[in-house]
């Protein structure tokens, strides 16, 4: 009996090891090579933390974070599935996306308004995010900018509402020095804050 139930243990081990398999796949066909993201719109997920990324992935399966293109990979998938593919993601090295070194007046006024509007407290001090707060660092400018009017403007359905109150107000031009800023930020290595 013992041996009947550790095979059905190993069968199922490969079952999910093929459906992980093919669920990263998926994962990679849009958020880019080893999930640093080459497409407009589209972030990159390598190297955010665990816990963040199994929310986000609960959060769009249940539908509570809309996000149809995803809603078809995960509906139905199950908890230990969108721990595996979160694990693996988040142990993935990001890459910058920013295009160039970034234009240095936005960069101060970026950094400045990093500090004033306080990311570091919850995104840590070198913006590589910790638990279920993401990292910023290395982050695709165009996106990180999407997401913030998205909050600004109270468009961001299953987000922080923390994120809304910080960003009320804040002027557009603003919010493009603090996406510049971040998406040229580099995270510490490994075993750093984020870690």
């Amino acid at each position: 009996m013992l041996l009947l139930r550790a095979g059905r243990w190993a069968l199922l081990l490969t079952a999910l090891s093929v459906f992980s398999a093919q669920a990263q796949e998926a994962c990679l066909a849009c958020h880019g090579p080893d999930g640093n993201s080459v497409t407009p719109g589209i972030p990159s997920i390598a190297g955010q933390p665990k816990l963040f990324l199994e929310t986000q992935l609960v959060l769009m399966r249940e539908e509570v974070r809309p996000a149809p293109q995803m809603l078809p990979l995960l509906k139905g998938m199950k908890d230990a599935e969108i721990v595996r593919l979160a694990e693996h993601f988040s142990k993935l090295p990001a890459k910058s996306m920013a295009a160039g070194p970034g234009d240095e007046a936005l960069l101060s006024k970026g950094r400045d308004l990093a500090g004033k509007l306080r990311c570091g407290i919850c995104h840590l001090s070198d913006y590589s995010g910790q638990k279920q707060i993401p990292r910023l660092a290395d982050q695709r400018e165009d996106y990180l900018l999407s997401e913030l009017f998205a909050y600004r403007d109270g468009k961001r359905v299953g987000g922080d509402t923390m994120m809304s109150s910080v960003l009320y107000e804040v002027p557009d031009a603003d919010l493009r020095a603090l996406a510049h800023f971040l998406a040229r930020a580099r995270p510490a290595a490994p075993g750093g804050p984020g870690s």
